[in-house]
């Protein structure tokens, strides 16, 4: 049974602890992918034009697509997808559930800014896995679009209307925040990932570490902001 290969040391370091790691990773970053598909196709019905709402079916469909290749890794790892992804789905779904959009503006920079935060999140934590996974993650990483379409929507709305910059800085406050928190609460509630990167790291890594490494997520955070126009 494939599954044995999870059971041995699975919370503990050495083979087994690592392995687990893995699949912590793979999974927390399969339901992120899900439910990232699952709200952009919502919120693509809000877009103001035809256009627009073919460029957030479009990221939807990037979503799916990087959601099924981690599944596929999973399973090459001789882990159950659904498994591996359960522990993470309070956390992600108590996320969603702060930080519902008001309108399309909102919407799109919470898929920004929050997507923003997570790919910094688990391409620190993907740096100390083993390849293939660690390739796999960060290239999926790096592959995330749709950047330069939220930035100009952004920058067009408050362009045509200063005060809506206002309203969008100060919800790019809460979802930094709400964010963060979930980044933080993901780590402490699987151990295996806070001891990838602390064992990762070397014998210079340790729970300070950890917490600059939240420190660079949200100096990444305030430059999406200031790439938006927004104060942070």
């Amino acid at each position: 049974m494939t599954t044995s290969r999870l059971s041995r040391n699975s919370d503990g370091p050495g083979a087994g602890g690592a392995l687990q790691a893995e699949v912590d990773l793979l999974g927390a970053l399969a339901y992120g992918e899900l439910t990232g598909f699952l709200r952009l196709s919502a919120h693509a019905d809000k877009a103001p034009t035809l256009e627009q709402t073919a460029e957030v079916g479009a990221l939807a469909v990037e979503e799916f697509h990087h959601y099924e290749l981690l599944v596929e890794r999973l399973r090459e790892l001789g882990a159950d997808p659904r498994a591996a992804m359960r522990p993470f789905v309070a956390a992600v779904d108590a996320y969603h559930e702060r930080t519902t959009p008001n309108d399309w503006l909102e919407g799109l920079l919470k898929a920004y800014v929050g997507e923003g935060i997570a790919t910094d999140f688990y391409r620190e934590v993907a740096a100390f896995a083993p390849d293939p996974t660690r390739e796999l993650v960060e290239r999926l990483l790096d592959e995330t679009s749709g950047a330069e379409f939220v930035v100009g929507a952004v920058r067009e709305a408050t362009e045509r209307d200063p005060r809506v910059a206002g309203r969008l800085a100060l919800w790019g406050r809460r979802l930094v925040g709400e964010a963060l928190s979930q980044a933080q609460r993901v780590a402490a509630d699987r151990d295996s990932l806070t001891v990838l990167l602390v064992e990762g790291g070397g014998a210079g890594t340790d729970l300070v570490a950890i917490g600059k490494m939240f420190n660079r997520l949200t100096e990444n955070h305030v430059r999406r902001m200031l790439r938006l126009g927004l104060t942070a």
